[in-house]
């Protein structure tokens, strides 16, 4: 099964997302925090498929710092972003290939842009 780890600290938002993504087909490991999210990520980096995080978080780590964790772990780990607010840092500060997702969004662009990733990470 595909893992998502799902960083997100505002607790409906990511009930609404998790469930998305499991009527997508999609097994989701839910995190609050950015500290939880390095430590899962240092953990379990190979049964990870995806990471979706939000930018901002409630501790001093940030969607940015995670997301280029994720990628000194694994180059070619699929990274969405989410923000209510940061989406014109994402090419500053976001990883290459990856993709913002402006909050609010549908479902529907959230499954898809999860699977646009990994199928083209599958194609590297």
């Amino acid at each position: 099964m595909t893992m998502i780890l799902l960083v997100e600290d505002e607790v409906m938002l990511a009930s609404v997302m998790q469930a998305s993504l499991e009527d997508g087909g999609f097994s989701v490991a839910w995190l609050g925090d950015g500290e939880s999210a390095i430590r899962a990520l240092e953990d379990s980096i190979d049964s990870i498929s995806a990471l979706l995080t939000d930018i901002r978080l409630p501790d001093e780590i940030t969607g940015w710092d995670i997301a280029r964790r994720a990628r000194a772990l694994r180059p070619d780990l699929p990274v969405i972003y989410m923000s209510g607010d940061s989406a014109s840092a994402w090419t500053a500060h976001g990883v290459p290939r990856s993709i913002m997702l402006q909050k609010p969004f549908a479902s529907a662009q959230l499954v898809t842009a999860i699977a646009s990733l990994l199928n083209e990470a599958a194609a590297y």
